[in-house]
């Protein structure tokens, strides 16, 4: 599609739903928390009570307990091998007490036998972008053990379901099970100890496996929970896993599909909830993160403010991990006419590329300029020159020393080359950290924000932009900016991964959107469309309001049977499976 005029209305963004650490994606609560000092009195409050519904917290706290902040982990306990270990030695219980380790210390050492002991050992990382404190999705519902990513996974589509105006059973009598698609996974698996963590850790600390530790590890399993506690989904499912740049792999697997006429709805995003020590440690021996030490040498102060830990394109010393969840629910503009579902933008196009030969796997490379580039070529063939001027860019923005310098020289140049200045340029991670997978779905969250509310979230942690950042042709404001959303009705999505995955998307604003629409159908199809509208606007905010009083349970089914096979109509032509009006057809 990279050489062809797209359709821009063809893939709509229907509904936003999840959790990061600013907030609760739907109704924008998150995208309000980040532009927190940029909104009115009346939207400031209205935030804070969310907030602290969501959290259990008192108003006056919640603003502290939100976005990156220091890491409230207290897991400093390292077991490890005595020093004097020999190779083949025989190990005693990993949880001996102290009497049993000085009897085999004392008695036993010599004769080939060692023991585990527990070191403490302070994390060198000090910040994250954790969800907001007090929030637990396992108090929602039956968890049974969950991984947290997947109790984050069912959130999110939960919220998403609920922004969406329609239950999970409402899909069912509209569509058929050939018309559903989720897509929704994470980079590095649930690597908690109810997932690979524990499958893996398992037999060193004397214990034993569980049934649920390696199924519940699998990086794909975020979709197949939604599938089979929360939607009952039975067409396609699945995840596209591009390190960072995972959310717009499983973006194009939504785009193609629904362009392609296969599916009519899919539901695609990202969980990640990589906040465990033994990860936050891996990155940090690459020398990704940003330590405490580090950020003391660059601030000049043994008093560190963590919330700013994170400066995309200022000084910095590493990125900042976080967790987030984010689930959007994507139509055919004929299934959204139909079922008259929000419009909130949507998704013109999608690029892939690798970055050819590298020096280091980690490294950023060459092909985040054809992304980008291709994505620009395509908006302007679509949209035209107009359109593509009144475009902004969230940007990956890692808070790297190597990616500002890259990342903006990529953004400056094409910039030039397309006749775009002064391009007003986001890094959203300033505020909620690197959530790895979910990164760019945190990007589209805050992009449907803007065009809801009219602020562009500014690099409020930094002082200043760095010398080598490449301005030339860009604005990358510091503080929030207040703007028309008809000034910018196109927004750029960037992102890069370790190992040269690198993807660039474009998606057109909602009232963009329904402007085309309205002009392509005539008044009957667009006046039956805002009646159906009306009632999907009041179911959700029935929901919002709900959920504005009290964090409300989520919709799993956990204890569902599953069809039994003679409750199934099977012929030549198809079958019928119970619950759903419509056949599968062969």
């Amino acid at each position: 599609m990279s050489k062809q005029t797209v359709n821009p209305t063809d893939v709509l963004i229907t509904a936003c739903g999840g959790i990061n650490a600013a907030g609760r994606s739907s109704g924008y609560q998150a995208y309000r928390r980040m532009v927190f000092d940029a909104l009115t009195p009346e939207l400031q409050q209205q935030t804070l009570d969310e907030l602290a519904t969501l959290t259990g917290q008192a108003q006056e706290a919640v603003l502290g307990n939100t976005l990156v902040r220091a890491w409230d982990d207290d897991s400093e306990v390292i077991r490890h091998w005595s020093p004097d270990a020999l190779p083949g030695r025989q190990r005693v219980r990993p949880n001996a007490n102290e009497s049993e380790l000085n009897e085999y210390s004392e008695n036993k050492l010599d004769n080939g036998i060692n023991y585990w002991k527990d070191a403490p050992k302070r994390c060198e990382v000090r910040s994250a972008g954790q969800l907001p404190k007090g929030f637990r999705a396992d108090n929602l519902y039956n968890c049974r053990h969950h991984p947290r990513g997947l109790q984050l996974a069912l959130y999110a589509a939960a919220d998403a379901l609920g922004s969406l105006g329609m239950s999970a059973d409402d899909l069912k009598q509209a569509l058929c099970p050939d018309d559903i698609a989720v897509y929704m996974g994470s980079t590095a698996g649930q690597m908690d100890m109810e997932g690979f963590g524990g499958m893996i850790q398992s037999s060193l600390l004397g214990e034993r496996n569980t049934s649920r530790q390696l199924p519940m590890g699998i990086s794909t399993m975020p979709a197949d929970f939604i599938n089979a506690y929360l939607l009952g989904n039975a067409g396609s499912t699945g995840s596209n896993n591009g390190a960072c740049a995972s959310f717009l792999y499983n973006l194009r697997m939504g785009l193609d599909d629904i362009r392609s006429g296969r599916r009519k709805i899919v539901f695609v995003g990202n969980s990640e909830a990589p906040l465990l020590p033994a990860i936050i440690e891996g990155f940090n021996a690459m020398g990704a993160l940003a330590t405490e030490e580090r950020l003391q040498k660059l601030d000049q102060t043994t008093d560190v403010d963590f919330s700013t830990a994170s400066r995309p394109f200022a000084q910095n010393v590493g990125f900042t991990m976080a967790e987030s969840a984010q689930c959007f629910v994507l139509a055919s503009r004929d299934t959204a006419l139909e079922l008259g579902l929000n419009i909130l933008g949507s998704v013109g196009d999608v690029f892939i590329h690798a970055d050819g030969h590298k020096r280091s796997i980690s490294a950023p490379g060459i092909g985040n300029y054809i992304t980008l580039g291709k994505a620009l070529a395509s908006a302007k063939r679509t949209l035209g020159n107009e359109v593509l001027n009144k475009s902004a860019i969230q940007a990956h923005g890692s808070s790297t020393p190597q990616n500002r310098v890259t990342e903006s020289d990529m953004f400056n140049r094409l910039a030039k080359e397309f006749g775009i200045n002064q391009w007003p340029v986001t890094a959203v991670k300033a505020h909620l950290g690197h959530s790895i997978s979910a990164a760019s779905a945190d990007q589209l969250m805050t992009t449907l924000g803007s065009w809801q509310h009219g602020i562009l979230p500014g690099i409020t942690t930094a002082k200043e932009i760095a010398e080598d950042v490449h301005t030339e042709h860009l604005d990358i404001p510091l503080q929030h900016k207040q703007i028309n959303p008809d000034s910018i009705q196109l927004t750029f999505i960037n992102s890069k991964g370790f190992g040269g995955n690198n993807a660039t998307g474009w998606v057109l604003s909602g009232k963009q959107c329904r402007k085309i629409i309205r002009s392509a159908v005539n008044d009957d199809v667009w006046n039956k469309y805002l009646s159906k509208n009306e009632t999907i606007r009041n179911k959700q905010q029935a929901y919002l309001i709900a959920m504005a009083k009290e964090n409300q349970p989520l919709p799993v089914k956990d204890k569902e049977m599953p069809p039994e096979p003679d409750e199934i109509n099977l012929t030549e032509g198809g079958m019928t499976l119970p619950g759903w009006t419509h056949r599968v057809t062969f």
